[in-house]
C-alpha cells in the first residue's frame, strides 16, 4: 500500500470512528452551547394560545384587528476555528495513538458536530511558528482535508511556540468564533508550573476576550508515569537534549509523578484564573464520557 492510500485510509478510518461517535443527542449539543451571534426577522404571523405575548407586532394587530406576532430565526452560521500543535513532542505515543491521533480524533469530532450544524471550520496549525492555515469553510470534504492535514502535514519546525499562532490568530479572526486549543502544552521542553502571568497564559486570555475558547490538553500516560527500565537515555524530541536517568529508585518515580502532576494542575488553574474551558485527554482513555460531560456543563451555565 502506497502513502497516498495510507493517508486516505487513516483519514476515513477517523471520519468512521467519529461519525459513529457523533449522535443526534451530540450534534445538538454542540448547537445548544455554541448559539449564532443574534436573530433575524423570519415574518409576521397570526397570534396562537401559548405565544409569547411580547412578541406581538402592534402595529400589524391593529391594521388586522386581531393579534399578529413577529417570528424570528437564529442567525446561525458561526465560525468553528481549530488550532492544533504539530511540534515534534505531538508525535510521542506510548500506545496504539500518538498525540497527534488523538488530536486528530478530537479535532474531527469538533469539525462534524460544527458542519452538521451548517457552521464552517477553519485550521491553524503551528510549531514554533505558523505553520499552515487552512480558512473557515463548510462541506464534508474540507472536513476531511481538516482531519489530513492534522495527521499528515509535515512542519519545518520541531519547537512550540503557542503565542506566536494565538497572536496571529487574533489579527485573522476579524468576527468572534469559537476557538478550541489542541496542544500538550509542552513549551520547548518546560515542564515545570505555570501561573496566570506566564506569557502563554496571557495570550490565551486575550483570545478569550474576544472568542469562545476552550482548551484540549492531550498527553500520554508515560508522561506521568515512569516505569522501572533501569538506566536510560531520554532525548527531548523538541530540544534535541539528552537526559541520563536511573528509573529504577521509587522516589525518582514518584518525584516524575508529583512533577507531571503539578504541571497539569497549574495549567489547570491558570486557565480557569482566565475565565478559559479547559479538558484533559490521555492517549490510551476513551474520550467521549469527557466530551459529553463538557456539553451538558456548558448547557448548565447557558
Amino acid at each position: 500500500m502506497d502513502r497516498v492510500q495510507q493517508m486516505l485510509k487513516r483519514v476515513q478510518q477517523i471520519e468512521l470512528k467519529t461519525r459513529r461517535l457523533l449522535t443526534d443527542a451530540m450534534s445538538g449539543a454542540y448547537h445548544s452551547v455554541f448559539k449564532g451571534q443574534g436573530m433575524d426577522f423570519e415574518e409576521v404571523r397570526e397570534y396562537a394560545p401559548g405565544d409569547d405575548v411580547r412578541a406581538i407586532d402592534w402595529n400589524v394587530s391593529a391594521k388586522m384587528d386581531k393579534p399578529y406576532l413577529k417570528t424570528f430565526r437564529e442567525e446561525r452560521e458561526l465560525t468553528l476555528m481549530l488550532v492544533v500543535d504539530l511540534s515534534a513532542s505531538g508525535d510521542f505515543g506510548s500506545v496504539e495513538e500518538s498525540k497527534r491521533d488523538r488530536m486528530a480524533e478530537l479535532a474531527s469530532l469538533l469539525a462534524f458536530s460544527a458542519t452538521k450544524n451548517h457552521d464552517k471550520v477553519g485550521l491553524l496549525l503551528f510549531t514554533d511558528h505558523v505553520e499552515h492555515v487552512l480558512l473557515p469553510q463548510k462541506g464534508r470534504q474540507h472536513i476531511l482535508r481538516v482531519i489530513r492535514d492534522i495527521l499528515f502535514f509535515k512542519p519545518k519546525g520541531l519547537r512550540t511556540d503557542l503565542p506566536l499562532a494565538l497572536e496571529h490568530l487574533h489579527r485573522v479572526l476579524k468576527r468572534k468564533a469559537i476557538v478550541f486549543v489542541l496542544s500538550d502544552f509542552i513549551q520547548n521542553g518546560q515542564t515545570g508550573p505555570l501561573d496566570k502571568k506566564d506569557p502563554l497564559i496571557r495570550s490565551l486570555g486575550l483570545i478569550r476576550r474576544k472568542h469562545d475558547l476552550t482548551c484540549f490538553h492531550v498527553y500520554d500516560v508515560r508522561e506521568t508515569v515512569l516505569p522501572d527500565m533501569g538506566v536510560v537515555c531520554l532525548e527531548d524530541a523538541e530540544t534535541g537534549a539528552i537526559h541520563t536517568i536511573d528509573t529504577s529508585p521509587k522516589s525518582t518515580q514518584e518525584r516524575y509523578t508529583q512533577q507531571a502532576y503539578t504541571r497539569h494542575e497549574t495549567l489547570a488553574q491558570a486557565l480557569r484564573s482566565q475565565g478559559i474551558d479547559h479538558l484533559s485527554f490521555n492517549t490510551h482513555t476513551p474520550y467521549m464520557p469527557m466530551i459529553r460531560s463538557f456539553f451538558q456543563t456548558r448547557h448548565k451555565r447557558r
